[in-house]
């Protein structure tokens, strides 16, 4: 185990997060290359009565991967990756990213649902549920987990599979780093790739109501095969951008065809019908597509997100007026289908609640100076006031912050939330993995 704490040079660079508001300065900072580290680890926070973080990403946008004055576990030194393309399976360490991940197994033409940002940890995506590009075909990337190896508080040694400790393996298709620090995982691989037909689409601001429910309704009917996203953001000062649209709104669809390209090349064929000015989509290599909209760190992040059972035109007008004024040209404002290999897994089968839901809407707040906090968070706020009357309930808590324990009961629904809350009176009953969307554990029996 190396041992960072403060005063080591390496301390400011390993403390730091994708989100550039959270300035946290943990006692401790152990960086953990095995399952035996993490046991130390854990056993040091409980000596010296420290809070545990647990950061593998560090894209956690409430900032969860890290502590004031605690003990941060820090997974990313876990970067074995372990492709078994015979059996179309893969096991990967806990601090592997979706870039690593997908470049080892796209060398076989395999992949599962990954995050949409290649520096995205596999652990916290996937403990969390995963959503991505390849959902609506493959599911959540939760859904093509085999076994999660993990160390619980007291230092104990857990697989957790169908057929081994089968309640915490439900339990960790999107209960989050609740149950104990998870150290590697085994997925499904499907064949996809290594080329896919993938790209951008891109109109002016001007068209974004005609785009964005024109896109609404071609997505409702698409095919599984379709993964895609509308997104409101800023154009980029690049060449394949006309000049009247750099540093102006722009309305783009981004999409993944997850088949064969011809077949893409028909699915897409509406779409190009509503005359983007700028046409990105082009057979690449899925790995690089899954880098094409990266961001990077060292802005100031604040994101939401809810479900929607439709998304009626008045929906779509509140979507389309926040996304057009933006107060930062950083801020994206997604739309987002599920639907597909999503819906069609059973509502007991993870926690997750509302996974029929066939729409999400994602306000994606970016800012680069401190002082603008409070009317970017405004705007995601107020954005999210204004569609609430379209929206079920539901919400995807990988998407958002710290908005408190009514929204992460929303995210599971009372059923699953008493069962996980049992789950973790037995796992964790003292909450020593509480730095995250936290489960509390259910009372003790009378």
């Amino acid at each position: 185990m190396d041992v960072i704490r403060p005063g080591d040079a390496r301390y400011d660079e390993a403390r730091a997060v994708f989100n550039a508001g959270i300035d946290r300065r943990p006692a401790v900072i152990a960086r953990c290359a095995t399952p035996g580290d993490v046991a130390e680890a854990l056993r040091t926070a409980r000596d010296g009565g420290w809070e545990v973080a647990v950061r593998a990403g560090g894209h956690s946008v409430a900032g969860f991967s890290v502590n004031d004055g605690g003990l941060v576990i820090d997974v990313r030194p876990m970067k074995d990756v372990r492709v078994d393309a015979a059996h179309a399976t893969v096991t990967v360490g806990a601090g592997v990213t979706w870039g690593e991940f997908d470049r080892a197994t796209q060398a076989h033409g395999l992949a599962t649902t990954g995050g949409r940002a290649s520096t995205t940890g596999v652990a916290g995506l996937t403990l969390g549920g995963g959503s991505g590009w390849l959902e609506r075909s493959y599911g959540l990337t939760c859904d093509s987990l085999r076994s999660v190896d993990l160390v619980t508080a007291d230092g104990e040694r857990v697989t957790a599979s169908a057929t081994e400790e089968p309640e915490l393996f439900w339990a960790l298709h999107g209960g989050g780093g609740n149950f104990g620090v998870a150290t590697s995982f085994t997925f499904d691989l499907h064949p996809l790739g290594p080329e896919v037909l993938a790209g951008l689409l891109l109109w002016p601001g001007s068209a974004g109501r005609d785009v964005a429910l024109a896109y609404r309704d071609i997505a409702e009917a698409a095919p599984d095969a379709l993964g895609s996203a509308l997104v409101f953001h800023t154009a980029p000062p690049e060449p394949f951008v006309p000049d009247h649209m750099q540093g102006a709104t722009v309305a783009t669809v981004a999409l993944l065809w997850a088949g064969d390209v011809d077949d893409g090349v028909e699915a897409v064929r509406s779409l190009r019908e509503l005359r983007p000015e700028v046409d990105l989509v082009a057979p690449m290599a899925y790995a690089d597509f899954q880098c094409m909209i990266d961001d990077p760190p060292g802005f100031h992040q604040y994101w939401s997100g809810d479900h929607h059972d439709a998304m009626p035109d008045d929906a779509v007008d509140v979507f389309v007026k926040y996304g057009s004024h933006r107060p930062s040209p950083l801020t994206q404002q997604l739309m987002v289908p599920w639907g597909g290999a999503v819906a069609r897994v059973p509502a007991d089968a993870t926690p997750l609640a509302h996974r029929e839901a066939p729409w999400i809407t994602h306000p994606f707040a970016t800012w680069e100076r401190p002082g603008d906090s409070g009317v970017n968070t405004s705007w995601a706020r107020h954005f999210r006031r204004d569609i609430a009357r379209y929206a079920n309930g539901g919400v995807y808590l990988n998407f958002i912050g710290g908005e408190g324990q009514d929204r992460i009961r929303a995210g599971y629904g009372p059923d699953n939330y008493a069962r996980l809350a049992t789950l973790k009176r037995r796992i964790d009953p003292e909450n020593v993995f509480r730095g995250n969307q936290n489960i509390e554990p259910a009372p003790s029996s009378a």
